[in-house]
């Protein structure tokens, strides 16, 4: 039996993992705990790890899970920023799952796009409260707007696909342009520049941190809406918070947010939050925050676990991984593992 040590695990993680685990003969041992450099021992005995976006998978926490005697490290998402890739080559493979639900994810941008324009948070809580007035809750149209995509993968494309149905003029960016996909590509700055909405679908890298920050805030259009549904790293917050104060911004939408590893996936309902940045966010009536959810549907739960099970099988069988990453190839996230093993 192969055995895996599940961190982070949450109660709708569980039962489509124990369904294909156990249809797979693999043993998931789930621990609510991250891994972190203090959490390594309860990987002991494990022929893998299974973690999500906010684990720990230093340089450190690597050549400890190798003494341990881990082979395997399976994300069970599609991004990767959170593990050194360069440190794990040779010493430990990495797979990740790239395309669980692109559907949910670019269906939640949009909702949360539709949410903020329309004022329907707001206008639900005045509903509850018998509240009918509609003072303050004039929105705007999405037909014949600007929308600019950075990152045009496959939730990138799956968003532009929603947004022509509103009848959106969409523009997109990025650094590995598809072909002969009719995609109008600019440079960043016009993006900047033309958008009356911005939806961030790109990877976090070294590259793409902080794309959205003091500098670029300047070329952009004003009144601007921001979605980012990809990594919270991709804005630099601080920024972002002073943007929306000097009325550049006109709304932002965040399901993730840069410092969110020790609050997102928790409840502190009953508690005073530290960070300042996420407080004062919060506190502005044109920013929506959702906790990470975005890839939450029934459908990409299931296709998570099926595809991390099926990644952990085909190693086990062929000594690779179509989804393993390689940071040696040119675009390791979408490597010709059928041609060779990378180690």
């Amino acid at each position: 039996m192969i055995r895996f040590a599940f961190y982070d695990a949450k109660p709708y993680d569980i039962p489509s993992f124990e369904k294909y685990g156990r249809e797979n003969d693999i043993e998931f041992k789930f621990f609510e705990t991250r891994l972190t450099p203090d959490t390594i021992n309860l990987a002991s005995g494990c022929d893998g790890v299974c973690i999500f976006v906010n684990d720990i998978v230093n340089a450190d926490v690597i050549d400890a899970l190798q003494a341990e005697g881990v082979r395997m490290i399976a994300l069970r998402c599609a991004g990767y920023n959170n593990v050194d890739i360069e440190h794990a080559f040779g010493r430990i493979h990495v797979f990740n799952v790239p395309a669980y639900s692109p559907y949910a994810v670019a269906e939640h941008a949009m909702a949360l796009l539709l949410t903020s324009i329309r004022r329907i948070h707001k206008a639900y809580i005045r509903t509850r409260d018998f509240n009918f007035s509609l003072n303050g809750l004039t929105g705007f149209e999405l037909h014949d707007k600007t929308v600019g995509v950075v990152g045009t993968g496959k939730i990138g494309r799956i968003f532009m696909d929603i947004c022509r149905g509103f009848g959106m003029k969409v523009i997109a960016y990025d650094k590995f342009p598809a072909k002969d996909s009719g995609i109008e590509y600019v440079s960043l700055d016009e993006l900047f520049a033309r958008s009356d909405v911005i939806s961030l679908h790109c990877p976090l890298t070294g590259e793409t941190r902080h794309t959205i920050n003091a500098t670029s805030i300047k070329k952009l259009k004003k009144g601007v809406v921001i979605i980012n549904t990809s990594r919270g790293a991709l804005i630099d917050s601080e920024a972002l918070l002073e943007g929306i104060k000097e009325r550049k911004i006109g709304a932002a939408c965040l399901d993730v947010y840069e410092e969110e590893a020790n609050v997102f996936f928790h409840d502190f309902s009953g508690h005073i939050v530290a960070d300042d940045v996420l407080a004062r966010l919060i506190s502005m009536p044109n920013v929506i925050v959702t906790s990470h959810q975005a890839f939450l549907t029934e459908e990409a739960l299931s296709n998570i676990a099926e595809t991390t099970v099926k990644n952990i099988l085909q190693f086990e069988a062929e000594g690779q991984c179509v989804n393993e990453l390689c940071y040696r190839c040119p675009k390791f996230d979408t490597c010709s593992h059928e041609l060779h093993k990378c180690f």
